[in-house]
């Protein structure tokens, strides 16, 4: 897969929208706050300049492990929709902490193009506990309910977990190419705003080949064109905000400016 299929540019900056806390989470807010923040997250980042979106219950921690409770596909699946009709980007969802299949029922519902898995294979230890690999699962839920056109973006080695046996890298990244059926592998830092090495990245995209790769977090306006010179795209969402949480259009086009230059 092409990631201009989706994107409409070749090499795409990605905007996160991290949600304020759902209803159902401990630290809830009233629902129509949250919704009127993700849309208008959702309307800077357009306004400056990203080519896509992904929308994260990000406020939602502690989180559980790969089920999530009927009340947050309802508000993410109101949110997507809201985006959708708010902004003209493609729009993917990310439901935490790996709750992949709840991610592609909200995004057949809400009209999202993509989705982001944590953990797609293998066996992670995590603040959450022990997630397993869902691709089996998820992608028979994705043909069930007739959604194949949702895209699956996988992390690869996932941020905030360490893998329970240690592999050879390039083993496992072919392993997620030829026997995992996602779409796009996605490389992060240790934890969230962490950068990945950029000889790290490289590793990955050299065994994945022409299949895209992703860098997931730590992305700044200072080493996108690093990044960019290895990998086919970035995901960004903490360069974005301000000390307050709110996303700052200034950093946005920042950042949007440096890869443009750079593409």
């Amino acid at each position: 897969m092409r990631l201009v299929e989706i994107f409409g540019v070749e090499k795409p900056v990605i905007g996160v929208i991290h949600l304020d806390p759902l209803p159902g989470s401990p630290g809830m807010r009233r629902f129509e706050d949250v919704l009127r923040k993700a849309v208008l997250d959702g309307m800077i980042l357009e306004e400056g300049g990203v080519d896509g979106l992904i929308v994260e219950n990000f406020g939602d921690a502690p989180y559980v492990k790969d089920r999530v409770g009927y009340e947050v596909v309802a508000c993410m699946t109101t949110i997507v929709k809201e985006l959708t009709l708010s902004t003209s980007l493609p729009i993917g969802v990310n439901v935490l902490r790996n709750a992949v299949e709840a991610a592609i029922a909200v995004a057949y519902a809400g009209g999202a193009r993509f989705v982001r898995a944590n953990v797609w294979m293998g066996v992670y230890a995590t603040g959450e506990g022990l997630l397993e690999g869902v691709a089996g699962r998820a992608l028979r839920y994705r043909r069930a309910i007739g959604a194949d056109e949702i895209r699956v973006f996988a992390d690869f080695r996932v941020k905030h977990a360490a893998p329970l046996v240690a592999r050879e890298l390039e083993v496992e990244v072919k392993e997620y190419v030829e026997r995992g059926g996602a779409d796009v592998l996605i490389v992060t830092g240790a934890m969230t705003g962490q950068p990945p090495s950029v000889r790290y990245v490289e590793r990955v995209k050299k065994a994945a080949e022409d299949f895209p790769v992703l860098v997931g977090s730590g992305v700044t306006a200072e080493n996108v064109g690093e990044f960019l010179r290895v990998a086919d795209g970035v995901i960004v969402a903490s360069y974005f905000k301000a000390p307050d949480g709110r996303i700052e259009l200034e950093n946005v086009r920042r950042l949007v400016e440096a890869a443009r230059r750079y593409r």
